[in-house]
């Protein structure tokens, strides 16, 4: 498997959470979640528009759709809600469910992608919400690429741009959503969204990779979770915090062992997940997941 090339210092402290002992650790308890997911029947890789993208590779539809069918059934034995939005022929990266919408509080605010491949993504998760009975959507002035630049810690939403999500979305989804919006400039274009980079753990946890943030970003991270766990990495390439927690447990991919080990000594069960034909169009766990978080 092929990784794009990695940028930025090696952080300094990541051995600490290792050491926690086991009676230290706080006891953690899942919430049942409800997501929706888009199974990959079309899944290919025939453009480029991130760095881990290699159209003259192509893609294992096959594989990628045994993969993903793993992950949804993993979710499911775990007692989560998977629903299914219907996969369109002509959308490669529909099963990047995660890009489609945010979803807080029962509100809906679609999707507007950078990228014309993808541009008829954003009608097509909007219509499916209107489908199922969500009475608040709202179809974004500014681009914003859902879940893979917003990503909710307790009552914030921590924001990415540099690459896809415009600084103006921020402004829109605070107003739409009401809540408070903290931007994050990610630099390295590797790192070209925020899930790529940053993984919620709990409402007051997280753990990101330092070198795909700005200075100031960094230092914003720092100031409000001074006890993150921070990326090695050789774990951000194989896309490690592209995680999904639901409080105790943790699915990231499997190749990321050293981070695996950090989320263990935190009290959480980490869960290895093989989405690596996935990757190959740059997403993984959380990428395939958006969650629909109720009112």
């Amino acid at each position: 498997m092929n990784h794009a090339p990695v940028t930025g210092t090696r952080p300094a402290g990541r051995t600490l959470a290792e050491r926690v002992p086991a009676s230290r650790r706080p006891q953690r308890t899942a919430t049942t979640r409800r997501f929706l997911m888009c199974r990959p029947t079309h899944f290919d890789v025939t453009y480029a528009i991130n760095p881990w993208m290699r159209p003259e590779e192509g893609a294992d539809r096959a594989r990628a759709l045994r993969q993903w069918a793993a992950l949804r059934d993993l979710y499911r034995r775990l007692g989560h809600t998977v629903e299914e939005i219907p996969p369109d022929p002509r959308l490669p990266d529909m099963v990047f469910a995660a890009n489609g919408a945010t979803v807080i509080d029962g509100r809906v605010l679609g999707a507007r992608f950078r990228h014309p491949e993808r541009a008829a993504e954003g009608p097509a998760y909007l219509s499916w919400f209107a489908d199922h009975g969500y009475a608040t959507t709202r179809a974004p002035r500014f681009i914003n690429e859902g879940e893979g630049d917003y990503l909710l810690a307790g009552r914030t939403i921590l924001a990415g741009t540099g690459f896809r999500t415009e600084p103006r979305a921020h402004e829109e989804a605070e107003e739409f959503f009401g809540l408070p919006v903290v931007t994050l400039t990610l630099v390295d274009p590797a790192y070209y969204h925020l899930d790529t980079a940053l993984s919620v753990l709990s409402d007051t946890e997280i753990m990101y990779y330092p070198g795909a943030f700005s200075e100031g970003s960094r230092a914003v991270l720092e100031m409000l979770f001074p006890g993150a766990i921070l990326a090695e990495p050789e774990d951000a390439a194989a896309f490690g915090l592209n995680a999904l927690s639901d409080g105790r447990h943790v699915l990231l991919p499997s190749a990321a062992g050293r981070l695996a080990r950090a989320v263990a000594a935190r009290g959480f069960e980490p869960i290895g997940v093989d989405l690596s034909e996935l990757l190959k169009a740059g997403g993984s766990v959380k990428c395939c997941t958006l969650e629909l978080r109720p009112s």
